[in-house]
C-alpha cells in the first residue's frame, strides 16, 4: 500500500482514507475505514470518466448488478454513490494473499484444498451469474485466500451478461492462459466462459502451472483454442474428470457454475478453521494479513476537499504507475555456426596466448534477418573486450568467441550447446531475436551459464530453474509506455489508432497489444485498435476505419513494407496528426518504399545513438577499429559485455584472496558460472546507453529508458531520450 498524496481526499462516503491500494484506467483504489472500524477497498472514478454520461450509465447499471451478488465467497459491495461528482464503489477489504502468490511461493496445493477452492468459487460464480453478470477475468490473481475460504475479487471488467463487447477484432479482454476459447478468439464469453476459466485456475492450483502453458501471448491463445489442456500430475480421478468437463472447448458441454457445487463433494471449512489448507499456506496467510493490517496513523495532514484538481483542458494526464514498468500481458490481460569475424579466428585469440583468460561468447544472427543487429552487437562486445584488456593489472585476459545462429531456432539451440560445453566461456551476450532466445534458454539454464540479451524484447520468456538469463533491454510492454506518452500527452490528441499488422510477427503483436492495453491505464485517452492479417497490401479501408472513429494519432506495429504502405495512404489523405511505427521498421527499406511519405514519422527505440555525449568515447573507438560509426545495438552490447567483465574481475580478485580450501574444485580459484550469475543479478552498472540493474524476480532490466527518432528529409534522425511517465 502506498501513502496518500497531497491531492488525495481525506474522506470519501463516510470512509477515512488510509492509503492507496492502486490505480488504473477507471480510477484510484483506496483503503478506507468507516467510523465503526470496518475496512473497505474504495474505487473512485476519474473525473474524465465521471463526465461521460454513457460511462456513468454503465457504471450505475453494473454497480446495481454487483450489489445483487450474494455470496460469502465473493467480496460484497459495502457502499456506492453513482451520482456523486466523483462516483465511487466500496467493497469489503480482504487482507489475505492471492492464490497466485501462494502457488508461486509453495507450489501446488493438495487435492482437498483444490476441491474446496473449486466448490466455494463455483458458488461465488453462481451468485455472479444469478445477478446477471459475467466476471470475464477469473484467474489466480483475482482469488484471495483466507482461513475460512477463498474470496473472488475484481469485477473491473465484469459486464452485464447482455452487454455488447467493446473490443476490436483480434484483441481480447482478460488474461491469456485463463481465457475460454471463445474469448481467446476475440468473441464475447458468457457464464460458461467463467466456468472454463475456473477450470484453468483449479488446474493451476493442482499442478503449479497453467494448463495451456506460458510464454508468448499468441501461442497461449492458439493453444487455448486448439490444444488439450495439460493435466499431467493430477492423479485423483474425480478432480481430473471435473476439470476435463470444465475445460471443454464447446461452451455447451461445460457444467454451469451452480451445478459444480453438487459435483464437488468436499466439505467446506467450518467457521474460521483453516484445516482446508496446508500449514505453510496458513502461515503465509497470517504473515500477509499482519503486514497489510499494519495500518498507518489515520490522522492525515491533508485537509478534506473535493479531490484531485481537473487536468488542463485537452491535456492527457498520467495515472499512478509502478516504477518497475508495466505488468506482463501474459499474466493480467494476457511471447549455424560462423566462428570469428572482424579479424578473429573465433578461438578466443583476442586475449593474450597462454596465462589465465576467460571468453565472452557472442550468440548472434550474423547472416539471417537480424544480421545488422547481430553484427553491431558483435562489434560492441569486441570493443568492450579491447577496453578491458588495455588496462594494466587485470587478473586475466578476455577473449571473444562468436557463433552465428542465422536467425534459425534449431541452429540457435546448437549454438547454445557449443557454448555451454566450453569451460572457458564465462558468459554469453545474445541471442539477437525473440525466437532464437527462447530456443536456447533451456540449454543455457542447465549449464547455469549467464546469458544477457539486449535485443530479445519478448514480454515474457519461460521461467528457468537457475535464473541465469538476463533480459538487458526494455520489453515491448516497457516500450509501450513512452510510445503512449509521446503520442497522447499533447493537446491535439484524444484517440490513438493502433494498427497491428501480423506481418510483423510476435514483435508487432506484442507491441501493438501492449500499447492498446496501456493507453487507458496510463492516460485518459482512448484507442481504436485494428488487427490485419499478414499479407495485407491494401490498407485504405483500414485507415478509413481508423479515421472515421476519430483517431487523431496513429501507431503502426508491423513490418517495413506495411509501414511504407500505411505512410503513403496517410500522406494521400493529408493526415496532420502524429504517426509512429514500431522500432523494428526503422531502416532503409521503409525510407525507400515510403519515399516522401515517410517524412515526419517517429519511432521509440530501445537503443541509443552514437551522437549522444555519453557515447562519444565509445563512438570514437568504434570508428577507429571498424572505420564506421556504431550501428543500432552496438552500444548496448558494449555495455553488457563491460558489466560482465567488471563482475568477473571482481570475483576473480576475491577468489585469489581466499584460502585454498575455498577455491573452486579445479583448484584454480576461478569463480564459477553460478557466482557470476549471482553477481550480475545484484549489480548496478552505468553504461553509455543506460544504467543496468535487474529485477530480482524475473531478472529483467529495471527502468524504461528509450530513445526517439524521426524521419526528416529522407533520413532517420535522433531526437533524444524518450519521455518518461511522471510517477
Amino acid at each position: 500500500m502506498d501513502d496518500l498524496r497531497p491531492t488525495d481526499p481525506a474522506r470519501i462516503g463516510g470512509h477515512r482514507l488510509l492509503g492507496r491500494l492502486g490505480a488504473g484506467g477507471m480510477g484510484v483504489v483506496y483503503l478506507g475505514r468507516t467510523d465503526a472500524g470496518a475496512l473497505a477497498a474504495i474505487k473512485v472514478i476519474l473525473p474524465e470518466l465521471a463526465g461521460d454520461e454513457d460511462f456513468r450509465t454503465r457504471f450505475r447499471r453494473e454497480t446495481e448488478a454487483a450489489r445483487r451478488v450474494d455470496s460469502p465467497w465473493a467480496v460484497p459491495v459495502t457502499g456506492a454513490d453513482t451520482e456523486a461528482e466523483r462516483p465511487w464503489l466500496a467493497t469489503e477489504f480482504v487482507p489475505g494473499p492471492t492464490l497466485s502468490d501462494v502457488v508461486a511461493r509453495r507450489g501446488p496445493l493438495p487435492v482437498r484444498s483444490v476441491a474446496v477452492l473449486g466448490r466455494l468459487l463455483s458458488r461465488a460464480l453462481a451468485a455472479v451469474h444469478a445477478a446477471g453478470l459475467v466476471h470475464r477475468d477469473v484467474k489466480p490473481g483475482n482469488v484471495l485466500l483466507t482461513a475460512d475460504g477463498p474470496r473472488l475479487i475484481d469485477f473491473g471488467i465484469a459486464r452485464a451478461a447482455d452487454a455488447t463487447a467493446l473490443t476490436a477484432t483480434g484483441l481480447v479482454v482478460g488474461t491469456p492462459g485463463f481465457l475460454p476459447p471463445e474469448q481467446a478468439s476475440g468473441n464475447t464469453a458468457g457464464p460458461a466462459g467463467d466456468v472454463f476459466s475456473l477450470g484453468c485456475l483449479l488446474a493451476y492450483a493442482a499442478t503449479g502451472r497453467p494448463p495451456f502453458g506460458s510464454g508468448a501471448v499468441d501461442a497461449l491463445l492458439y493453444r487455448t483454442v486448439h490444444d488439450a489442456p495439460d493435466l499431467d500430475g493430477i492423479e485423483e480421478p474425480g478432480l481430473r474428470a471435473l476439470l476435463e468437463r470444465c475445460l471443454a472447448k464447446d461452451p455447451a458441454a461445460r457444467p454451469e457454475a451452480a451445478d459444480l457445487d453438487g459435483l464437488i463433494t468436499e466439505d467446506e471449512p467450518a467457521g474460521a478453521r483453516a484445516d482446508w489448507l496446508p500449514e505453510d499456506v496458513v502461515l503465509i496467510i497470517a504473515d500477509r494479513s499482519a503486514a497489510v493490517l499494519a495500518l498507518p496513523d489515520i490522522d492525515v495532514t491533508v485537509t478534506e476537499g473535493p479531490g484531485p484538481p481537473e487536468p488542463a483542458p485537452g491535456r492527457r494526464r498520467f495515472l499512478l504507475f509502478a516504477a518497475g514498468g508495466a505488468v506482463a500481458l501474459g499474466a493480467s490481460a494476457v511471447a549455424a555456426v560462423r566462428i570469428g569475424g572482424d579479424g578473429s579466428d573465433g578461438s578466443g585469440s583476442d586475449g593474450a596466448p597462454g596465462g589465465r583468460r576467460w571468453i565472452i561468447g557472442v550468440h548472434a544472427d550474423l547472416t539471417g534477418p537480424q544480421s545488422a543487429a547481430g553484427r553491431a552487437q558483435e562489434r560492441g562486445v569486441r570493443l568492450a573486450v579491447d577496453r578491458f584488456n588495455s588496462v594494466d593489472g587485470q587478473p586475466f585476459r578476455l577473449a571473444v568467441k562468436v557463433l552465428d545462429d542465422a536467425g534459425d531456432t534449431a541452429r540457435s539451440a546448437r549454438v547454445a550447446e557449443e557454448f555451454a560445453r566450453d569451460p572457458e566461456i564465462a558468459a554469453v551476450i545474445g541471442p539477437t531475436g525473440d525466437a532464437t532466445t527462447g530456443a536456447a534458454l533451456s540449454t543455457y539454464d542447465e549449464a547455469v551459464l549467464p546469458v544477457l540479451t539486449v535485443s530479445a524484447l519478448q514480454i515474457a520468456f519461460p521461467e528457468r530453474a537457475n535464473g541465469s538469463f538476463f533480459q538487458a533491454g526494455p520489453s515491448y510492454a516497457d516500450l509501450s509506455i513512452p510510445i503512449v506518452h509521446r503520442l497522447l500527452l499533447r493537446p491535439d490528441v484524444e484517440r490513438l489508432g493502433v494498427l497491428i499488422d501480423r506481418a510483423g510477427g510476435q514483435a508487432a503483436y506484442q507491441a501493438g497489444y501492449a500499447t492498446n492495453l496501456m493507453t487507458p491505464n496510463l492516460t485518459t485517452g482512448t484507442t481504436h485498435p485494428r488487427v490485419v492479417p499478414a499479407g495485407t497490401s491494401v490498407f485504405d479501408p483500414v485507415i478509413d476505419d481508423l479515421l472515421s472513429h476519430r483517431s487523431d494519432a496513429l501507431f503502426y506495429a508491423g513490418d517495413a513494407a506495411g509501414a511504407a504502405r500505411v505512410a503513403r495512404v496517410m500522406a494521400g489523405l493529408s493526415f496532420a496528426g502524429p504517426c509512429m511505427a514500431q522500432h523494428t521498421v526503422m531502416g532503409q527499406e521503409f525510407l525507400e518504399q515510403a519515399g516522401a511519405a515517410a517524412d515526419g514519422w517517429e519511432f521509440i527505440a530501445p537503443f541509443t545513438d552514437a551522437s549522444t555525449p555519453a557515447a562519444a568515447s565509445f563512438a570514437a573507438a568504434h570508428r577507429k577499429r571498424f572505420d564506421a560509426a556504431p550501428a543500432a545495438w552496438a552500444a548496448e552490447a558494449y555495455d553488457v559485455a563491460g558489466l560482465v567483465a567488471r563482475e568477473l574481475a571482481a570475483l576473480t580478485d576475491a577468489a585469489a584472496k581466499k584460502a585454498t580450501a575455498s577455491a573452486s574444485p579445479s583448484g584454480t580459484g576461478r569463480p564459477t558460472r553460478s557466482e557470476l550469475t549471482a553477481a550480475i543479478a545484484a549489480s548496478r552498472y552505468e553504461g553509455v546507453s543506460r544504467t543496468y540493474t535487474f529485477d530480482k524476480e524475473r531478472q529483467q532490466l529495471v527502468g524504461q529508458d528509450a530513445h526517439m527518432y524521426q524521419v526528416k528529409d529522407g533520413r532517420i534522425r535522433y531526437l533524444g531520450a524518450a519521455p518518461k511517465p511522471k510517477s
